[in-house]
């Protein structure tokens, strides 16, 4: 496996950073910080304006070349680093990958050439209160009602759902069958009479929401994929959630550190860097998992394993260091951005909160470690 980068990837890298130069001022970064929501409607269109939403995929009829799997890993990896607000338009371009799979000719024509331009946001909708890594346990109940259906249940973890125009939604279409069939997905406008959303503030100050669907009526051609079929359709979608990226984050605490460390003049002390050296070899290992996951994808196999592999390693590490750090800083460390005299801006503080959260994003690290037995080592399902 050759992991290294050619010359033409490092241009594009600068141009993606010159890109978030401009895109992303400081003062977009601060609104994001405040509200806890990763969006904002200008930046997507700055985004689709370079054919960076959906960048891979093929069939595009807006000019723009699809970017190789290089290229994209090069973009996320730029765009993760630099914390832009790209939550609702990435959660799109799953949603995108499923419809272009299963969806019907209508809601490709309908929903696919929206997502590229930037124009539609899409918030997921598959854990519920009692359920959350296990989604094939989903209680949200769809019934059908001649030509629509009837939708009763609710929805936990949609982040984006207040400022999102749909939800891919989850449901249950068949309550006697096993557990992983007579499931159903739905593209559900959020517009809905019976659509109640509440906002709920996490740890790491990110906005997420709960969905309540009372009564909520909904055409047929709102279905994705066929009735009871919604599980292997689901599966495209969470096989790129597995091999999400999530080594930038640590890219960015380790340059904090850093730069508290030579700004105190304390980068010559052994043990500041020996620590420091520590999680540099950490992020140097979840880079290498990512580009083999990379690598795979470039030489059309599917990371079934790998990705939960590099997605497990990354955030692990990213939490272990985010204490580690906060702990070699010292209190100081603990100043938030709303604090001027923060070091790194409040960020060493905010990665220490956001970190948790990254060991359940894209699915929790028991689920990791359970695709990772079964599909690597040949075990048994627990």
């Amino acid at each position: 496996m050759d992991f290294l980068l050619d010359d033409s990837l490092a241009a594009f890298r600068a141009d993606v950073r010159a890109f978030l130069a401009e895109a992303l001022p400081p003062a977009l970064e601060e609104r994001i910080y405040r509200t806890g929501t990763h969006h904002d409607p200008g930046f997507v269109a700055a985004l689709a304006a370079r054919g960076w939403i959906g960048a891979d995929w093929e069939d595009r009829d807006d000019g723009h070349r699809p970017l190789d799997p290089y290229e994209v890993h090069v973009l996320v990896d730029e765009l993760t680093r630099a914390d832009a607000p790209i939550f609702a338009s990435t959660t799109a371009e799953m949603v995108g990958k499923v419809i272009r799979a299963v969806g019907s000719d209508e809601l490709k024509a309908q929903i696919l050439p929206r997502i590229l331009r930037g124009e539609i946001t899409i918030a997921l909708g598959q854990t519920e209160p009692e359920v959350g890594s296990d989604v094939g346990a989903v209680r949200t109940r769809a019934r059908r009602d001649g030509d629509r259906w009837v939708i009763n249940g609710q929805k936990m973890f949609t982040t984006n759902a207040d400022i999102a125009d749909y939800v891919f939604l989850l449901t249950r279409t068949r309550p006697d069958g096993p557990k992983h069939a007579g499931l159903t997905l739905f593209l559900l406008p959020l517009d809905l009479p019976g659509v109640e959303v509440q906002g709920v503030f996490t740890l790491s100050g990110e906005r997420t929401n709960i969905v309540f669907l009372s009564e909520v009526g909904l055409g047929d051609g709102w279905r994705i994929g066929e009735v009871d079929a919604g599980w292997p359709a689901l599966m495209l979608a969470l096989q790129d959630e597995h091999s999400a990226q999530f080594s930038p984050h640590l890219t960015r605490l380790l340059e904090d550190a850093e730069d508290w460390a030579a700004t105190n003049g304390r980068l010559d002390e052994p043990a500041v860097r020996s620590e420091l050296a520590r999680w540099a070899t950490q992020l140097e290992v979840a880079r290498l998992l990512e580009l083999r996951t990379t690598w795979m994808t470039a030489n059309g196999r599917v990371p079934v394993a790998e990705g939960p592999m590099s997605k497990l390693f990354s955030t692990e590490a990213l939490i272990a260091a985010a204490e580690a750090l906060t702990e070699l800083v010292g209190a100081d460390a603990l100043r938030s951005r709303l604090d001027p005299t923060a070091p790194a801006g409040g960020r060493i503080e905010h990665a220490l909160r956001h970190s948790v959260g990254t060991a359940i994003y894209a699915g929790t690290s028991e689920i990791q470690r359970n695709i990772i037995a079964q599909q690597a080592c040949g075990l048994p399902r627990r």
